[in-house]
């Protein structure tokens, strides 16, 4: 006996999830329902299938091909215009040559299906319907039999004044052949709506068969999760994914479970998933296959489809997410809620009850989203931040996206060479192959620097006269990201107008790819480390350095980076002493505690030892860290003057750019040195824009301020000559900054309440003066404060600078407060005091 699946059907009713896909192809369970379907033909040995197919009909195809999989014969009839419930199965009317089982494709059903068969033999009937009762029979076709089980009467779809039972159509259907020459080819006509009434009228023996077990009509979102709960709870009959490891908890293989994480049952959780510690994942929810839960994420009642990514302390309640969607750290997603494929949310998101979210949408930081999400994104960002292009591998930065990004750097440049090179780590290796692949293909030539730092690769760009550079390493400060750093010919970032000229190739999709004979050529580069060597050496005096012999203590967290700055240091006569401290993974995992942990050794270190200068580098020896004679940590605000200490010390009348948040006690210091100091946007890209211009670079000496801002390696060089020309420590050089007192702090503030929070704080000056070179900079008599919206995330920075400690932070505590309340009026939230 042959069976027939109706597959045909669009769901829309299931969208977003059926967006991209028939409503047979959707998910129950990890399985699509129709393999559900499969299924149970071939337990009642139905194993000869056709399937009707109409909408994305290659997605059925390719997934069952020919059944071999299941034990089944599968064979394909498509409609090439809608011929309804009937008219589709006419269609595979040669392939059915007896008694034959009709049977939907989009629901949920364990029924019996072999009684129904005999059901139908013993009562000789033209068309046997399969009934079940339901306690809302509205949607359905209700149906009324004799005692003997024969069709007296049915309603499709009744108001609560026509129901005349609780029984209703499944959807399943024994059915002989003849009942097909009812109608004609090709014309659109229905089971229920024409062909049984056509049948009762005919007065053709048509029987109903009240069928016991479970049924349930996807036809709906709601449907959608009460088959998942029915299905767990064990109401429905399947074959589930996984093994069963008590408790009604199902895991699929390769998945790994930390041993701090809490699974409560009924739940199903796929292959090859990762379930992080102090993730909790409660009854009723389903994980699909190569999915992420990250650490302490919190699922209650929720299904997630196919490689999806739950952030950090990310809760969901009662939601659906569709394949590869991100939720990403401290988001929340309440009840019934639905995201489409594809989509991200960003950080510390609200999805509120019922939205929904189309595929291929970005909801961005801090986003509180009320409505569907349809058209558009929510809060969209550029795809620069402030460093590059980041995100997760093979998730944000995936092949097929960098190799655009290659294409698109291509297209803008034009021609010439770009440097390409990175951090070595095989992810950041997968990633250079893409992005080579998109400069070749754009008729780039590429030279692959290898293993590079980033002064190094910068240098290299430079020196060799490249077109550009792009730079591949896992991102700072966020080691769970990778990030592409695009450089151009000067070996700087690309100014904020260069950006958006890539970002609009590659949201036009406009890049153009060369001809075949002009596609662009691989080559090797030649060793780059003596050349950045020699640049450093030829622009001190090393013998001075030789002579004073500095004893140093070093932290150099790379193998790579060690083979570099060890032998240069040792080559300058200077005295080494290297951190032996070997974290474990709790405290590198702990960020900046660990980073707190590992400076107060390395102090404890150089007193010790009687050191000179303790010295800690990032990976990518941009960021220099530094301890002085007495153990004392030098921070970031200390270090910027004293970088423009150096810069202004040597070149008369010379001038230096800072951020505009940088102490004021810089422009005390250019006084002394008769320089000036250019103010200049916050932003890495902007300074670095702003060192390489004309107005600096021509009143600079022998340090230039570019290296020292990008090279943490030239820094210790420069800092390390001047020393010892005027043979002092660094304590005393720190002791002739005059003193300073700044405070700072992060607070949220929704973007849409950014715009309002300034323009309030503007307002409410009056005559106070203010600067605007970016965010607003209020002076006070007795100092100053500066509020600054964030790019990057949905928070205000306020940095304050005062004649003490405690007016600074007065200052911040006033200001800190006020973006609050601007804040709360926006989202009509009530403003919560700090704990």
């Amino acid at each position: 006996m042959k069976a027939i699946i109706m597959a045909g059907g669009e769901g829309t009713r299931l969208r977003p999830l059926t967006c991209d896909r028939p409503k047979p192809m959707v998910p129950i369970m990890n399985l699509p329902i129709m393999e559900h379907i499969v299924n149970l033909l071939n337990k009642h040995q139905l194993k000869d299938i056709g399937a009707t197919l109409q909408y994305l009909p290659e997605a059925i195809q390719a997934y069952f091909e020919d059944g071999s999989r299941w034990g089944a014969r599968m064979h394909y009839f498509i409609e090439e215009v809608p011929l309804g419930t009937a008219g589709s199965v006419k269609n595979a009317e040669k392939f059915l040559d007896g008694t034959f089982l009709v049977i939907s494709g989009d629901a949920l059903t364990d029924i019996d299906l072999r009684s129904a068969i005999e059901f139908h033999k013993k009562r000789q009937a033209i068309a046997t319907l399969v009934l079940t009762p339901v306690e809302t029979p509205l949607e359905y076709g209700v149906v009324i039999t004799d005692t003997d089980g024969r069709i007296t009467q049915f309603l499709e779809k009744p108001s609560w004044g026509e129901v005349f039972s609780d029984r209703v159509n499944t959807g399943i259907y024994i059915l002989e052949p003849e009942v097909l020459g009812y109608f004609k080819p090709g014309q659109n006509f229905d089971f229920s709506k024409d062909l049984f009434p056509l049948l009762l009228k005919a007065r053709k023996p048509l029987y109903g068969y009240v069928a016991s077990g479970y049924w349930c009509d996807v036809g709906n979102l709601n449907q959608y999760r009460q088959a998942h709960y029915d299905a767990l709870e064990g109401r429905v009959s399947l074959q589930l994914p996984g093994r069963s490891v008590g408790d009604s908890i199902w895991i699929g293989s390769g998945t790994e479970v930390h041993p701090e994480a809490r699974l409560q049952g009924p739940l199903l959780i796929g292959d090859h998933c990762q379930i992080g510690p102090g993730a909790e994942i409660e009854g009723l929810s389903v994980i699909g296959n190569h999915s992420l839960i990250d650490t302490q994420a919190s699922i209650k009642r929720s299904i997630s489809w196919d490689r999806c990514r739950v952030g950090k302390k990310a809760e969901l309640r009662g939601v659906v997410l569709a394949r590869r969607v991100q939720v990403q750290d401290n988001s929340s997603a309440f009840e019934g809620a639905v995201i489409g494929d594809d989509s991200v949310i960003g950080k510390r998101c609200c999805i509120k009850p019922g939205t929904k979210i189309w595929p291929n949408k970005r909801v961005e930081d801090g986003s509180m989203l009320s409505t569907s999400l349809i058209w558009g994104n929510c809060g969209q960002r550029s795809l620069f931040g402030n460093r590059g292009i980041s995100g997760l591998a093979n998730i944000d930065l995936t092949p097929d996206l960098v190799s655009r990004i290659g294409g698109a750097f291509g297209n803008w440049l034009g021609s010439g060479s770009v440097a390409v090179g990175g951090d070595g780590l095989p992810v950041s290796q997968a990633l250079k192959v893409g992005v080579t692949a998109g400069l070749l293909a754009a008729g780039i030539d590429v030279v692959d620097l290898g293993t590079q730092i980033s002064p190094v690769f910068r240098h290299t760009v430079r020196s060799l006269g490249m077109a550009g550079g792009i730079h591949i390493r896992l991102s700072e400060p966020d080691p769970g990201k990778v990030a592409l750093i695009l450089l151009n010919s000067k070996g700087s970032e690309l100014s904020r107008g260069d950006e958006r000229k890539i970002e609009s190739l590659l949201a036009r999709e406009d890049i153009r790819y060369a001809e075949v004979d002009r596609v662009g050529s691989v080559s090797a580069g030649e060793p780059v480390v003596p050349g950045y060597l020699e640049g450093l050496w030829s622009s001190i005096d090393c013998s001075q350095i030789r002579r004073r012999r500095f004893k140093l203590v070093l932290s150099l967290p790379t193998a790579y980076l060690s083979s570099l700055v060890v032998p240069l240091l040792a080559e300058t006569g200077c005295s080494l002493s290297t951190l032996d401290y070997e974290p474990d993974q709790s405290e590198l995992r702990s960020g900046a505690k660990y980073q707190q942990k590992l400076l107060s050794y390395l102090s404890q270190m150089v007193v010790a030892q009687k050191g000179d200068l303790g010295i800690l580098l990032d990976p990518q020896a941009e960021r220099l860290t530094l301890i002085d004679d007495r153990g004392g940590v030098v921070d970031q605000e200390n270090l910027t003057v004293l970088e423009a200490m150096l810069v202004l010390s040597t070149h008369e009348r010379g001038a230096v750019a800072v951020p505009v948040s940088a102490p004021r006690v810089i422009e005390d210091i250019a006084q002394r040195f008769r320089g000036r100091v250019i103010r200049t946007k916050t932003s890495h890209t902007a300074i670095l824009e702003k060192l390489q211009s004309d107005e600096v670079l021509q009143h600079q000496g022998t340090i230039n301020q570019f290296r020292l801002y990008s090279d943490g390696i030239a820094t210790l060089v420069f800092l390390l000559g001047y020393l010892a020309e005027h043979g002092t420590s660094l304590s005393r050089l720190l002791s002739e900054v005059p003193a300073f007192y700044t405070s700072q702090r992060l607070i949220d503030c929704p973007w849409g309440a950014k715009g309002r929070v300034i323009r309030s704080i503007i307002e409410e000056q009056g005559e106070q003066p203010l600067e605007l070179l970016e965010g607003v900079k209020v002076t006070h008599p007795d100092g100053w404060a500066l509020v600054l919206p964030d790019s990057e995330e949905p928070v205000c920075r306020i940095y304050s600078e005062g004649f003490s400690q405690e007016i600074a932070e007065s200052l911040t505590d006033w200001y800190s407060e006020r973006v609050k309340e601007i804040g709360a009026l926006y989202s009509g939230q009530p403003t919560q005091p700090e704990s």
